[in-house]
């Protein structure tokens, strides 16, 4: 029975290339120059930790990272910018997550966007993956073009796709 598993990973080594052209990047803009700004990653907690001198500085960097990651293949809705930046002393500290893993809400969202859609497939929960199995291949291809276009807010992977 054919299957596939529906994913929501970003790779590390693509997000510390990312941020690495970020950093060189913006030592050599203009705009930036004699200024502080600090880019650090975490790599065991995917969290970005950003330091600018004011809010401008932070959007233009929000914009590099945007640009540069998806140019290394990450999707701009892995990160989150939700938490808002706090004043500290002179400088503008900002925590960015970077989304890794399905979340159970995500996976459950995804679930029922395939049962609602009427395709004769079976959707289950696995850990942070979604494993779709179908009759036929269309019907999986289907639930792919479903998924891209259902809004759902979050970077989708397609993988092991068996027969």
């Amino acid at each position: 029975m054919p299957s596939f598993d529906i994913v929501s990973k970003v790779d590390g080594q693509a997000l510390d290339n990312a941020i690495n052209v970020v950093r060189k990047e913006i030592t050599n803009r203009y705009d930036f120059k004699n200024s502080h700004v600090v880019i650090d990653l975490n790599k065991k907690e995917f969290k970005l930790n950003v330091e600018v001198e004011d809010d401008m500085k932070l959007r233009q960097l929000i914009d590099v990272l945007i640009s540069r990651a998806h140019k290394q293949g990450i999707a701009p809705e892995a990160f989150d910018y939700s938490k808002d930046a706090i004043q500290s002393g002179k400088v503008l500290k900002k925590e960015i997550i970077v989304k890794n893993g399905l979340k159970q809400d995500d996976a459950k969202k995804i679930v029922k966007l395939i049962k609602d859609s009427g395709l004769k497939v079976q959707a289950q929960i696995n850990d942070d993956i979604v494993r779709v199995t179908g009759k036929k291949i269309d019907d999986l291809q289907e639930v792919i073009q479903l998924c891209r276009s259902g809004n759902l807010e979050i970077p989708l992977q397609y993988e092991n796709m068996r027969n």
